[in-house]
């Protein structure tokens, strides 16, 4: 489930309008479900989508949020993992934040990790559409959020500094204050460029003197230009195919690396069943990774993972699944109108009544791999509480 700072973080792209999800590191954030914004960088997409590679739970955590102000958040965690260990986290925003802060009302979609469709690719903002000006002097500023978090007992600091430059581009420095690191600590320095068809990261960390450079493109309409004639229902595409790369290397150690990756997956209009493909490669370690998830029912999403190695022959293979359990909510009742009571008579009954919503009660996932190593995992509410429970069976062992 994703923690509170990063659901508010996540609050702050769209507010600001930033497309956190158009970029390289996240072509397999479809199946993958959301990540967290603090997550350092990933010299290749070997990491394991949502469905399959979630983490079950190791202890007893109980984590105490709040969206204090719209500008000002605070979160506190404790937990028991063999000794008593716990967090303090502080997050600021110049951008005030209106989104929806109380466990009870969260949609449970925006926090849990799982199926995400991509959605249309959105126009950047026009530079001037920025501009604030007062008496003939320009006075607007750039949005920016501070982010810390402390450790205890083991006393590591980590910090987040997030800037938007202009419409399409943005900022973030992220550091790690440990002794029991190299130099005491590291620090990440990442210029994100986006204009909706195509997308840009330069890196540079101080951990080994790794410089990175990685793009995503988009295939299909730009969506910086204006479509003059609309296309025939039975002539539009409904789908999107997405191919980047990235490259890296490391002063220190003398090493490098590339990956290259390719994604297809249906968009929001599409009116057949949704999916979502990812092939990703990795020439100089010989690794091809692919995924492919589907909605195969309205509340169930099913997914496959495959790892292969062209220098040593091995091989993986993986299953999973997540099923949503729905609930109808229940309507408060109605009173009666001040007419009616005036006249010692109930309001007449609608003849069709709306339609009662339904809510997301939890997901129940469960995954498999060829050594039948068997996860699950059940995430839920139970009224203002938001909990994760989950445990790891290896089969071959008594």
């Amino acid at each position: 489930m994703l923690e509170f700072m990063d659901y508010v973080q996540h609050a702050f792209y769209n507010a600001s309008h930033w497309n956190d999800e158009n970029s390289y590191s996240h072509l397999t954030a479809t199946a993958r479900g959301k990540q967290s914004s603090c997550r350092p960088w990933s010299a290749s997409l070997t990491y394991l989508p949502a469905l399959l590679g979630f983490q079950t739970p190791r202890g007893v955590r109980l984590n105490v949020s709040s969206l204090s102000s719209p500008n000002f958040a605070t979160s506190y965690a404790i937990g028991s993992v063999g000794l008593v260990d716990g967090s303090l986290s502080y997050l600021y925003t110049s951008l005030p934040l209106r989104t929806t802060s109380q466990s009870g009302n969260i949609d449970l979609h925006d926090v849990i990790h799982g199926y995400r469709q991509i959605q249309e690719l959105r126009r950047p903002d026009e530079s001037w559409m920025w501009e604030q000006w007062q008496a003939g002097k320009r006075i607007d500023k750039r949005d920016t959020l501070l982010y810390g978090r402390l450790y205890l007992p083991q006393s590591t600091l980590e910090a987040l500094y997030l800037r938007r430059i202009s419409p399409t581009q943005q900022l973030k420095l992220s550091a790690v204050s440990d002794s029991r690191l190299r130099n005491g600590g590291t620090i990440l320095a990442l210029h994100q460029y986006d204009v909706g068809k195509y997308s840009a990261e330069t890196l540079y960390s101080t951990d080994e003197g790794l410089i990175g450079l990685r793009g995503l493109y988009n295939f299909g309409p730009d969506p910086r230009k204006e479509i003059t004639e609309l296309p025939r229902m039975e002539d539009r595409f409904y789908g999107r195919f997405s191919a980047g790369a990235e490259m890296y290397y490391g002063s220190l150690n003398k090493s490098g690396g590339v990956s290259f990756g390719g994604r297809f997956a249906t968009l929001p209009a599409h009116k057949g069943i949704p999916l979502t493909a990812t092939l990703t490669l990795n020439p100089l370690m010989g690794n091809l990774s692919t995924t492919y998830a589907v909605k195969a029912g309205r509340d169930l999403t099913l997914c496959s993972k495959f790892d292969f190695n062209v220098y040593s022959y091995e091989s993986d293979l993986m299953l999973g699944c997540e099923l949503w359990r729905m609930k109808t909510k229940i309507p408060k009742k109605k009173e009666r109108s001040m007419a009616a009571k005036l006249e010692w008579r109930l309001d007449p009954i609608e003849e069709s009544p709306p339609p009662e919503p339904e809510e997301v009660a939890g997901v129940l996932k469960a995954r498999v791999d060829q050594n039948w190593k068997i996860g699950l995992i059940w995430e839920g509410r139970i009224k203002e509480l938001l909990f994760t429970l989950g445990s790891s069976i290896d089969m071959k062992r008594k």
